[in-house]
């Protein structure tokens, strides 16, 4: 893969690229036009998609961090963008061009202070994993196999202005309106903050590895903080292939691996009130032994319990069913307003009663078959019926607790995950034994 000499760090270097895909994208359009002329609909709107997530992509991983991090977000969110987005926004997680050795070895002595063949006896400066705030480089100090996560320049300092470029477009893809929609892109910034901060995600990792271990077939590598700075993470290298590249016809192998991550999450969620909230293939590996690994607490998510409670109250069937219980609780998790119109109110009510009495059907059984093609098919139609709504593009989309950014988000990249893996009889609260 070719690799990157530089990266844009100045605001006005990243408003520059940023300006540049726009300018692609004027062109995109134009083709558009014209292929109306001469192909269906259809055929004219697919070639559009698959040139602007081309165009969108490769400006985006170019620059990297932030910017890049909110198109992997958006690749976990099947419903809402077309097809050509989520294949081409879904490479960010694992797959995006390296640093060349030279500005490796540049960034590293920046961060620790000295080369890494002053740290480690043996450090390969060619990447074997990049993604969008660092890249992973294989080590070796002691004996012991190791994997180095160099974050890249600028990230760190970039965070607020890449935002503040992608917030337009996401006022616009939401429908966001009124005057406390900043608490969203507040909650987002923290995160991503947080997500530069390899002090904080060592000791993050160290917490939830103390926590977590005794899962069954789940497994962690070892951190080294003696090895680490606020830029760069020593850890373990683990041997396994990718979630995403990982296949077997074994049924067994699928449920073993699925129960085990739906047991991870469920832990997480309702024992430690914290969890990981990035759940996508790039931070999980399937060992030799066919046992999940985890690889990546960058992003931990604490449940506030006011958040907590009537998230979960709602995901109980008889709550979903009790209409003055039902409201009640929408307020408490800011999806009603008082400022809301009946028609709002109205709107608003129906579709939350549609989509959680489908989303939570899981977690209302004690076994659970996440290959059903059925329920996915019907999540599926239900994101696509409102994402096409016009009834609900001329409503304000500012609404529910900032909580619901990453909660959701790791509803949703784990039903994918566990959809991915075909995983069957899943038990769902196994938890509670654990």
């Amino acid at each position: 893969m070719k690799t990157i000499d530089s990266i844009p760090t100045s605001k006005i270097q990243r408003a520059s690229k940023l300006v540049t895909t726009g300018a692609k994208i004027g062109v995109n359009y134009l083709k558009y036009y014209g292929d109306k002329l001469t192909k269906t609909e259809l055929e004219a709107k697919a070639r559009l998609d698959e040139n602007n997530a081309e165009d969108i992509y490769d400006g985006l991983k170019t620059l990297k961090g932030s910017a890049l991090k909110v198109a992997q977000m958006l690749s976990m969110e099947k419903s809402i963008l077309p097809k050509a987005y989520v294949e081409k926004f879904s490479l960010s997680q694992f797959s995006v061009p390296p640093l060349s050795p030279a500005l490796v070895t540049k960034t590293f002595k920046r961060y620790f202070g000295k080369n890494p063949n002053e740290i480690y006896d043996k450090f390969d400066a060619v990447s074997v994993n990049a993604a969008s705030i660092g890249q992973v480089h294989k080590a070796e100090k002691d004996g012991k196999k190791l994997a180095v996560k160099i974050q890249y320049p600028g990230v760190a300092d970039s965070i607020a202005s890449d935002l503040s470029l992608v917030k337009p477009i996401a006022i616009k893809m939401f429908n966001i309106r009124g005057k406390d929609s900043d608490k969203y892109f507040e909650e987002v910034e923290s995160k991503l903050v947080e997500e530069t901060n390899y002090i904080l995600e060592v000791a993050q990792s160290k917490e939830i590895v103390a926590a977590c271990k005794h899962i069954p077939n789940l497994n962690f590598p070892e951190y080294y903080a003696d090895l680490s700075s606020d830029r760069i993470i020593t850890m373990d290298w683990m041997n396994g292939v990718h979630l995403s590249e990982f296949s077997t016809k074994d049924p067994e192998i699928s449920n073993k691996l699925g129960q085990a991550l739906w047991d991870f999450y469920m832990f997480q969620m309702h024992k430690l009130k914290k969890v990981h909230a990035d759940p996508h293939p790039g931070n999980f590996l399937v060992s030799p032994e066919n046992e999940l690994i985890v690889i990546d607490f960058g992003c931990m998510k604490t449940i506030p319990m006011e958040f907590y409670t009537p998230y979960f109250e709602l995901a109980k069937p008889e709550n979903i069913s009790d209409p003055a219980l039902f409201e009640k609780k929408l307020y408490e998790l800011e999806i009603l307003r008082e400022d809301d119109s009946k028609e709002e109110l109205d709107f608003f009510r129906a579709m939350f009663h549609e989509m959680l009495s489908l989303f939570t059907q899981p977690l209302h059984q004690e076994f659970f078959d996440f290959s059903d093609e059925d329920f996915f098919g019907k999540i599926s139609d239900l994101g696509s019926k409102y994402a096409k709504s016009t009834e609900l593009k001329n409503m304000n989309g500012n609404r529910g607790s900032k909580h619901f950014i990453y909660i959701n988000r790791t509803f949703f990249g784990l039903f994918n995950l566990m959809h991915d893996l075909k995983a069957k009889n899943i038990k769902i609260n196994n938890f509670k034994s654990l």
